[in-house]
């Protein structure tokens, strides 16, 4: 049994398909089948079942190929540990982000990151939280941020900063007449709202009686915060900002800002990753990036207090 067999069963367990998996690996397809062939002679089981299409682990494929994931993870490790141990800052990070942070954050701190340490390769895709922990289990991953607490057994939590939400008001609107507003003042045919899988969706459904949405005539839910505030100053309406979003709004949008009376909503921002992460010194170091250029008033526990946003 070799790594690369066990890496070539990974590959083929992700594609479902020997043809696909063989280009990922940058092999032949007759030499990827032939390795995972030996493998299955060697243990004396069928790791996956060739008659359906695409193909599918079996019982016991399955349980090798978890098995696999943490003896391929561990030895990736080892590189990693003497990498550090040489006082060399390399590597490869993927991570995922959630789309109602990147645009805001990322530019923040990637051009510090990749310039302080220009041997370390970061690889950054957008999508929905629920993707980006299935990505981390499947080892696809090696780290995301997100919004927090999860509550999901295996994912590690490592908390960032903490960010307000403020009431973002169409030009002329009624509620411009208040200094704050209260969220129960905001008319629900007014919302305007991100598409279902959006964790920020939930957060602000959350805030609103979600039945009322049925009433309304014209219902638009956007992929992205540009699209709903690009709504609101077309058109009658509201939505919801996180700090972070407003910092580059011009003098006449931010005049239509407003904060919240009382308890404003408040939303926790995380690293997050798995129990059996080993890049260790690669995620203090980004870590330590992206807090130096959050406002410090961000990084506190202290912040406000988390009303109803996750």
């Amino acid at each position: 049994m070799t790594i690369q067999q066990l890496e070539y069963i990974l590959a083929v367990d992700k594609f479902r398909h020997f043809g696909h998996a063989a280009e990922a690996c940058f092999v032949t397809q007759p030499t990827l089948s032939a390795q995972v062939g030996k493998l299955e002679k060697e243990l004396d089981v069928i790791i996956f079942d060739r008659s359906k299409m695409p193909v599918i682990p079996t019982e016991i494929g399955e349980t090798i190929i978890s098995q696999a994931k943490k003896v391929v993870s561990e030895s990736k490790g080892i590189y990693e540990m003497v990498a550090q141990l040489k006082g060399d800052i390399s590597g490869l990070i993927k991570m995922g982000i959630i789309p109602t942070l990147a645009p805001y954050l990322l530019p923040l701190f990637i051009r510090n990151f990749i310039q302080k340490y220009p041997k370390v390769q970061l690889q950054v895709e957008e999508m929905v939280t629920e993707d980006i922990i299935k990505k981390l289990k499947n080892d696809e991953l090696d780290l995301g941020i997100v919004v927090t607490p999860l509550e999901n057994p295996g994912i590690l939590e490592k908390p960032i900063f903490y960010e307000k939400f403020y009431s973002y008001l169409s030009r002329n609107h009624p509620l411009l007449e208040k200094e704050k507003i209260h969220v129960k003042e905001i008319p629900i045919e007014d919302l305007w709202v991100l598409q279902q899988g959006h964790c920020f969706r939930d957060q602000v459904m959350n805030l609103c009686e979600q039945t009322k949405f049925q009433r309304m005539n014209f219902h638009y839910e956007s992929g992205s915060l540009e699209g709903l505030k690009n709504m609101v100053n077309r058109y009658k309406g509201v939505t919801l900002l996180p700090e972070l979003a407003i910092q580059d709004l011009n003098e006449e949008e931010q005049s239509r800002i407003r904060e919240f009376d009382q308890e404003p909503p408040i939303r926790e921002v995380s690293l997050v990753l798995t129990r059996s992460f080993l890049k260790k010194k690669l995620v203090s170091l980004l870590y330590d990036e992206i807090l130096a250029v959050i406002p410090k008033h961000m990084s506190s526990k202290n912040y406000g207090k988390v009303v109803n946003f996750k």
